[in-house]
């Protein structure tokens, strides 16, 4: 069943081109810099277009050396896309707690990627076959929850863990559960999609 809210509906390409850059200014005024001075006017004249007024789960990404280096987000359409992206760009550099704070001289190589999130839907199933046979590897986030629980993998994270079982299982892990939990009775399963944005000729 398709997704009522699919993302690559919501954010243009035009306009999620400006996300990455976005969100690398959000981080270099944490640092008292900013970016050059015709990519910022760009980015601040592109920014006037009303479209960047809609509301959006984000994730921003921060990879260096093809090694993630920060990933946070919300997966609920609380705020505007700017200032989603702008938050979570800054918790990626400087709060995410898997990792130090990005230090300044670090961001020239490091890569920014923005995923912007589709509504996420409860997934129906009657047990651990069905529930592989209705997830969608490369395709589908998945967020699982169980009791208190929860936690989430962007479909990104498929090109690491093709396997459903080898997914599902590190996404149990991820939320403090055991290996096997979401076979268990009572685990909830909610899927969603991602558009991403990745940026070009920066980072290693």
């Amino acid at each position: 069943m398709a997704h009522p809210q699919d993302p690559a509906g919501i954010i243009p390409p035009e306009i999620g081109r400006w996300l990455p850059p976005l969100a690398r200014q959000a981080i270099l005024e944490a640092f008292g810099k900013s970016l050059p001075d015709p990519e910022r006017c760009a980015l601040e004249e592109a920014l006037r277009d009303p479209r960047f007024t809609v509301r959006a789960g984000t994730f921003v990404t921060l990879t260096r050396e093809g090694r993630l280096r920060g990933c946070i987000g919300n997966l609920a359409p609380t705020d505007a896309l700017v200032a989603s992206v702008r938050r979570n760009a800054l918790h990626a550099a400087f709060h995410d707690p898997r990792f130090s704070p990005l230090a300044p001289d670090e961001l020239d190589r490091v890569r920014i990627e923005v995923s912007v999130l589709s509504v996420p839907q409860k997934l129906a199933f009657s047990g651990p076959q069905e529930l592989l046979a209705r997830l969608v590897s490369g395709r589908d986030g998945v967020i699982l929850k169980r009791g208190v629980s929860s936690a989430t993998f962007l479909p990104q994270v498929w090109e690491q863990l093709p396997r459903k079982e080898d997914f599902l299982g590190q996404l149990c892990i991820k939320a403090g559960l055991p290996r096997t939990a979401w076979k268990e009775p009572g685990t909830e399963i909610e899927t969603y999609r991602v558009q991403a944005f990745e940026e070009h000729g920066r980072g290693c």
